[in-house]
């Protein structure tokens, strides 16, 4: 054999060798992308939705839910970067300011104005209409940034629960994320904390699939037949009983769970008490904050006691209907009518404007004991104000109501008969 003819074979050998690489490893990276829950239903995105399903795609994109997790950048932090607003002061000898370093951003620690510790901004937890937090990858686990957004006063904040001095060891845990994404598979032992997750397996928003379950094979199917018009390999919680449809919400919006199976178990559908314990502790509307137990407050009102409603019943999850407050009320109004003698006994005090707002009477803001943070310079912690679902009379509120529509009292308990 030549030598010409040796060193042919060999870049041929060579040649194929880095082929055959290139297609493992664009093999495995194409398995790695692909995200499946425990029982290997593929995820496809909510964006694949949106093929069939354009107009709710658009409204959903909109809303709180799925703004709930995104993968940081410049576009979706709320706080602000400019010099002058973008640092926080503990002291006069620690500070963190929030810096753009080549293509990322971080929160940078400096103690007597040297850098002690710098972290990237990860993920974006929150659309901000009420705050945002940060989260931030260390190898495979993850951790919440020290520094917030708090949207009533649009500025930087402590993190909430956070010490008013520099932390940056807060983790987050698969509960977390089971509330605050579509998917997320953990890989470390059961037990462990910090958790480990596989970041390839992350599906961040509430996303379509949160509801209707991994959408892969009712994608390829409907795409295979375009023409039936029954939905297949997909859940409809349209169809649900009214516990499978409060079991969905109470995930979430039901307060403190205790898992008794891995998070990301519970599969829509599912019976919530096969996989969660409830926290007995505050079952009173009186003790029940108004943050993270919506059903809790929800439940205790006569509303839902003497009917069949569920959170549905006033809520379009798809739609973001934050503020319409005429909109909300009509939905009031759909139970609450003078033929059934169940209307507001204040209507004739009112006039016309009772058509507009029922929600500021009996479902007040009220501030959360349990989610409060440090703004600049605070000595105390500044609390995120909430509407209760708690709904009856609230005396103090109808009488604000009234005067802001210049009605004069002649009742000093109004809204009691």
């Amino acid at each position: 054999m030549t030598i010409h003819r040796r060193t042919v074979i060999t870049l041929a050998l060579i040649v194929l060798a880095v082929f055959l690489l290139i297609q493992c490893t664009g093999n495995k990276e194409k398995e790695d992308t692909t995200i499946k829950d425990a029982r290997g239903e593929v995820f496809t995105g909510s964006a694949v939705c949106a093929g069939c399903h354009k107009e709710i795609y658009e409204d959903h994109i909109r809303s709180g839910h799925f703004n709930s997790t995104q993968f940081a950048s410049a576009t979706n932090i709320k706080g602000s970067f400019d010099a002058g607003q973008n640092e926080f002061i503990y002291t006069r000898h620690a500070k963190i300011m929030m810096e753009k370093r080549d293509s990322s951003l971080y929160q940078v620690a400096y103690e007597d104005g040297k850098e002690t510790k710098s972290r990237r901004f990860d993920i974006v937890v929150g659309s901000g209409n009420k705050g945002q937090t940060y989260l931030y990858w260390m190898e495979k686990r993850l951790f919440q940034l020290p520094i917030s957004y708090f949207g009533p006063a649009d500025q930087w904040s402590n993190s909430p629960g956070f010490p008013n001095r520099i932390v940056f060891n807060r983790p987050i845990t698969s509960r977390c994320l089971e509330c605050h994404s579509t998917f997320a598979k953990t890989i470390s032992e059961p037990g462990k904390i910090p958790e480990e997750f596989d970041r390839s397996q992350l599906l961040l928003t509430v996303g379509c699939e949160k509801c209707h379950g991994p959408g892969g094979r009712h994608v390829e199917y409907q795409q295979q037949h375009p023409g039936d018009t029954t939905a297949k390999y997909i859940v409809d919680p349209a169809r649900f009983s009214r516990q499978q449809s409060l079991d969905l919400c109470a995930l979430c919006h039901g307060g403190r769970l205790n898992k008794t199976q891995p998070s990301f178990s519970y599969e829509t559908g599912d019976k919530l008490t096969d996989y969660f314990s409830f926290d007995t502790v505050g079952r009173n509307a009186a003790d029940i904050d108004v943050h993270g137990n919506q059903l809790g407050l929800l439940a205790a009102s006569k509303c839902f006691t003497m009917s069949q409603m569920t959170c549905n019943s006033c809520h379009n999850t798809h739609k973001n209907e934050k503020g319409q407050l005429a909109l909300f009320s009509q939905r009031c109004m759909n139970c609450h009518t003078k033929e059934k003698n169940n209307f507001c006994k204040m209507s004739a005090s009112i006039g016309p404007a009772i058509t507009q707002n029922c929600i500021d009477c009996h479902l007040p803001k009220q501030q959360s004991h349990a989610i409060a943070v440090y703004l600049q310079g605070a000595d105390a912690a500044t609390a995120v104000s909430m509407r209760t679902h708690y709904i009856k009379v609230y005396p103090e509120e109808s009488r604000k109501q009234m005067i802001s529509l210049g009605k004069f009292l002649t009742d000093p308990h109004p809204g009691n008969h």
